[in-house]
């Protein structure tokens, strides 16, 4: 990877499970019996806030689950949220592979709440890869807002030439170009390894 110096990789959809995405979402409202629309119409309003870290897991979830008597409890459906977070092993064995070259910054730069941040750093060993999170939690400030992009940038001391970003989804990987980053678009390890072997490589 000529002139490269650091790599910023996404989590869900590239390392491991989405954490609380709409597959999840609604797999919770079949599973606990939810009004899907209502509990989905709930979270739009705070997801902003959620994943920038101004609002707690419990204080999104009294908002969004709790605001009315369950027969369950708030442990439960935390518990259960948690659970959703599942690691790829062949991606996480590349990243593990790159980490230990040592010739390259390794840090996440993703959107997740606090808590799930948190949970899913322990729950997929992503310290054995990384040792920075550059996460919307942090930051305050999602993907794919330029803003993001640009404290990873700075926080790290990179030109944007030298970072090379991962995600799975084309508005992020755009996004990120745009601020002067290299990107590569997730869809497999395979693809993945080849991409960057080859890097810099197109949509």
């Amino acid at each position: 990877m000529p002139g490269i110096t650091a790599i910023f990789s996404d989590v869900g959809g590239v390392l491991g499970s989405n954490g609380w995405d709409h597959q999840s979402r609604r797999k919770a409202a079949d599973l606990f019996h939810l009004d899907a629309a209502e509990f989905e119409e709930r979270h739009a309003r705070l997801a902003d806030a959620f994943e920038c870290g101004k609002l707690s897991l419990d204080d999104y979830l009294r908002q969004t689950v709790f605001h009315r008597e369950r027969p369950f409890t708030l442990p439960e459906f935390r518990d259960f949220m948690f659970s959703e977070s599942q690691p790829f092993p062949e991606s996480l064995a590349l990243m593990q592979e790159i980490a230990a070259s040592r010739r390259y910054f390794m840090a996440t730069l993703n959107n997740e709440s606090r808590e799930l941040n948190l949970c899913r750093i322990e729950r997929l060993g992503l310290r054995r890869c990384f040792s920075v999170f550059f996460s919307s939690c942090f930051l305050g400030v999602r993907k794919p807002d330029p803003g993001i992009y640009r404290l990873a940038i700075e926080i790290s001391q990179r030109r944007p030439g030298e970072c090379l970003f991962i995600d799975d989804r084309a508005a992020n990987v755009e996004a990120a170009r745009q601020c002067g980053m290299r990107g590569i678009r997730f869809q497999n390890v395979g693809q993945l390894r080849r991409d960057l072997t080859g890097e810099p490589c197109g949509l």
